[in-house]
């Protein structure tokens, strides 16, 4: 609607100051004409807007000039009250800060949407967390946030997974991004793209010298890159199980990390076939949780790791048993 888009072409006035007319156009999908066309309209309704052509012209408005959220519709009210977990904000320290906010919200809507943005506040939870991740070390923001905010480089003790030891970087932020309740550093190292689990950062430290990152280059880039390399990574070992049909359910949620596909159900048989990809064949002894419960179909090596992981274990309790007895 030619409504919603001269509203948004205002907020981005307000937010951004002068903007050229091909990036509103971009951003808005119309074209510049349209654009020029949205700005007479403005100024014709008594917004003070002005158009300058030229190398570093754009469109503007005069200083001082301010306005208000009542142009929202009434589910732009509901979404701004959808709110995310409150965790991600407890984190970041902005709980209050986030109340505070959708109190002067909730005051500067119009009235009659009021109602239903506080129902949908009361009615609607988004909880990112995944159920029982186990009890994992609390992610201290505080110093990666001093970096991301104040462009200056981190030296960091980091502890991959797998190893004892931790490492140290110096790194160039761009910011953070938490994903399924897990923060995430996002930054250069020597010049390439890295990422860091926050909860395995052992030290941060903020450098005197200001941050280096690529030109032009944004957080949204450098994450969108980064998480598409990791969902295709290879996966290592492709492994086929056969699970029992009323074992389908936890073992889809217990593994679904590890699952390529939804388990096959043919609707007759009392099995179930899944697919898993593990990253190492050691890994696959993640499934000796199920003991007897699970068969391993594919590939041989798989069962043979599986074997030897309860060799292991039967080796490992048999020589306390013993022990027991002397």
């Amino acid at each position: 609607m030619k409504s919603d888009r001269l509203l948004s072409i205002l907020l981005l006035l307000q937010t951004r100051g002068r903007v050229p007319a091909p990036e509103l156009a971009e951003r808005l999908e119309v074209s510049v004409r349209t654009i020029y066309r949205d700005v007479e309209a403005l100024s014709a309704a008594g917004v003070p807007v002005y158009a300058e052509r030229g190398r570093h012209g754009g469109i503007g408005l005069l200083a001082g000039f301010r306005t208000d959220v009542t142009g929202l519709t009434a589910d732009e009210s509901r979404a701004l009250f959808v709110l995310a977990a409150q965790g991600a904000h407890a984190a970041l320290g902005l709980d209050a800060a986030l109340a505070s906010a959708l109190r002067k919200v909730m005051a500067a809507l119009p009235a009659p949407h009021r109602p239903a943005a506080e129902v949908t506040s009361r009615r609607v939870l988004v909880d990112a967390t995944r159920w029982k991740s186990g009890p994992e070390q609390a992610a201290d923001l505080a110093v990666l946030q001093d970096a991301v905010f104040s462009d200056r480089r981190l030296r960091l003790r980091y502890r991959h997974s797998g190893e004892r030891q931790a490492r140290t970087y110096t790194v160039d932020p761009y910011g953070l991004v938490a994903k399924a309740g897990v923060w995430y550093l996002v930054a250069d190292r020597r010049g390439r793209p890295r990422l860091f689990r926050a909860d395995r950062v052992r030290s941060a430290r903020l450098l005197d010298e200001p941050v280096r990152r690529r030109p032009g280059v944004e957080l949204a880039d450098v994450w969108e890159g980064l998480r598409r390399r990791v969902e295709e990574r290879d996966a290592g070992v492709e492994v086929t199980v056969r699970v029992p049909r009323e074992l389908a359910d936890m073992f889809r949620r217990i593994t679904a990390a590890q699952l390529t596909a939804p388990p096959e159900d043919d609707g007759e048989g009392a099995w179930v076939t899944a697919r898993l990809a593990y990253p190492t064949l050691r890994a696959v002894r993640q499934l000796l949780a199920f003991s007897d419960r699970v068969e391993i179909v594919d590939p041989p090596e798989a069962r043979a790791e599986l074997v030897g992981g309860a060799r292991s274990v039967l080796a490992l309790y048999g020589a306390a048993g013993a022990a027991g007895e002397d």
